[in-house]
């Protein structure tokens, strides 16, 4: 079959024929956006207190927003699959992190504190005091609290996937996870959602 080629009449103003497929395309291309569901794919790396938080509130944002989400959980993350909890923070080597009172008046709160990291890696219980402090922030400010914001991700929907490889590497029993968990796969099977996604991001 040769090539089908678009005959017109030469008395025809072909700038007409121009505008028409112009605004047909338009149409078409604006149709096709507005029916396209737009998605995230997170991969979710750490399994500290302050790093649990981008992930779910970056995921449960996305699914209020109409967003198809999925997180894929490796290495360290998958403890904020577990069904019990215990993160914890380390301020020892993250400069960024301002050492804050949650406590006392407005002015005791204000001071940031600069404890030498000599200090902080030689008290014992300072990382369990600075994840108390934390999570006493967190409660002050009226901030959901990680159950919560992983709970919000599943009622809507958020697809949780866990590192199989992971899993194997570290030992895990799936009877440790939460039996919301979406499916338990590799990076092969990650990967090819994370290409398709609209937006892809590594925490």
């Amino acid at each position: 079959m040769g090539k089908l080629d678009i005959i017109l009449p030469e008395n025809l103003d072909k700038s007409i024929f121009d505008q028409w497929f112009d605004e047909r395309f338009e149409t078409r291309m604006a149709e096709r956006a507005a029916a396209h569901v737009p998605s995230l794919a997170i991969i979710a790396t750490k399994g500290t207190l302050d790093w649990a938080y981008p992930p779910f509130i970056l995921a449960s944002t996305a699914s209020a927003l109409g967003w198809d989400v999925s997180v894929f959980f490796t290495f360290y993350g998958l403890e904020l699959l577990k069904k019990d909890l215990h993160l914890e923070i380390s301020p020892l080597g993250n400069p960024s992190m301002p050492m804050k009172m949650p406590f006392g008046p407005q002015w005791f709160k204000d001071i940031n504190w600069k404890i030498p990291n000599l200090v902080m890696a030689g008290m014992p219980g300072f990382e369990k005091m600075a994840t108390g402090l934390m999570q006493q922030t967190v409660k002050n400010n009226g901030v959901a609290s990680i159950e919560e914001l992983r709970s919000i991700c599943i009622e809507s929907d958020v697809k949780l996937v866990a590192c199989q490889m992971t899993v194997e590497l570290f030992g895990h029993s799936h009877d440790a996870f939460i039996p919301e968990i979406t499916d338990w796969i590799g990076a092969a099977s990650f990967l090819p959602v994370a290409q398709k996604s609209d937006v892809c991001l590594f925490i």
